[in-house]
């Protein structure tokens, strides 16, 4: 048996335990900030990576205070002479799970459901973002001491508050820029072109977020009296908005360019679309391919909106409107 068909045969030995230690990990409702849910969860959630990364064999773990009240768990095992400094890095925090009535099952317990290919599904609310990657590293360096040893330091960062931005270790690496030094980094926040196909994700689109506010006038107006020729702030934001892609889809915003193409492993429109949940009657957006609009061009999207609500609206012309944008 090779080197890699052992390491096969570990990791599928090992597939109990790392379905153990997923469940135990979703369990915890890690969402950084939010007044959902309590601080001491993402605390937990904090103490259990730490112990379980320690129980994995890694050096002088510890959990670290950063500015915006998260803790990084940060660890390193020193590279034998000669050997190079694996990086493992991945995030423990998560997005709030929503309305909870539109889950399929509760999202803090990892549940199992056949997919369409009828092979099991773990579901929960971090199981892929980023609490299966989490297990991932932890799986991976317990099946490559078992068959091998080590035989490279290896550097922990582990972060609580990704999802919402990543400014407490953002600001600790600049203070302690040690803690980033290794030949290489293995990120684990990203996932497969297709389940069973192993994926080098190797450059990923940066992030902003940027709000707009738009203000017409000082106080809300009667539709029916000032209507008309009293200028709208929703509406002014809305045709704003709407500037932002073109006929096709394709982000407009002057300085990005929107016609990159994907030279990488392709995504099936008809994959993609299932993957998407998407109506049939619905059409993906773009002038390129799926892989193409994912992988290699802009996108905007506007991922928040303060107006008045359906319910308590008033026949009044709004003075103000504001957009949440994500720009990928």
């Amino acid at each position: 048996m090779d080197h890699a068909e052992r390491l096969r045969q570990a990791v599928t030995e090992l597939m109990p335990v790392a379905r153990q230690q997923l469940a135990q990990l979703v369990g915890y409702p890690s969402v950084h900030g939010s007044p959902e849910f309590p601080p001491s969860a993402t605390r937990d959630a904090a103490s259990w990576v730490a112990s379980a990364f320690a129980a994995a064999g890694i050096g002088g773990v510890e959990m670290v205070p950063t500015v915006d009240g998260s803790l990084a768990v940060l660890g390193h095992t020193p590279a034998p002479p000669g050997a190079p400094t694996v990086l493992l890095y991945s995030h423990y925090d998560v997005q709030p799970p929503g309305d909870v009535a539109q889950w399929g099952s509760d999202p803090f317990t990892l549940t199992p459901r056949a997919g369409a290919d009828g092979a099991e599904r773990w579901y929960g609310r971090g199981a892929a973002d980023c609490k299966g990657n989490v297990v991932a590293h932890l799986t991976a360096l317990a099946a490559v001491r078992a068959v091998s040893g080590l035989g490279v330091g290896v550097r922990l960062v582990v972060e609580g508050s990704e999802e919402a931005g990543g400014e407490g270790l953002e600001r600790l690496v600049t203070e302690r820029p040690e803690l980033a030094q290794a030949d290489l980094i293995l990120i684990g926040d990203t996932g497969n072109v297709a389940v069973g196909r192993p994926t080098l994700t190797t450059a990923l689109r940066g992030v902003v977020n940027l709000r707009v506010e738009v203000s017409t006038a000082t106080t809300a107006l009667h539709s029916g009296m000032f209507g008309g020729a009293a200028p709208d702030a929703l509406a002014a934001l809305i045709a704003l908005l709407a500037t932002l892609r073109d006929a096709r889809g394709d982000t407009t915003i002057d300085g990005l360019d929107a016609s990159g193409t994907w030279a990488g492993a392709q995504y099936d429109a008809a994959d993609f679309r299932a993957d998407a949940h998407m109506y049939d009657d619905v059409a993906t957006l773009g002038s390129g391919t799926v892989a193409d609009q994912l992988w290699a061009r802009p996108a905007v999207t506007v991922i928040g909106l303060d107006a008045p609500p359906t319910a308590t609206a008033a026949a009044a012309i709004a003075p103000r409107a504001s957009a949440l944008l994500n720009l990928r």
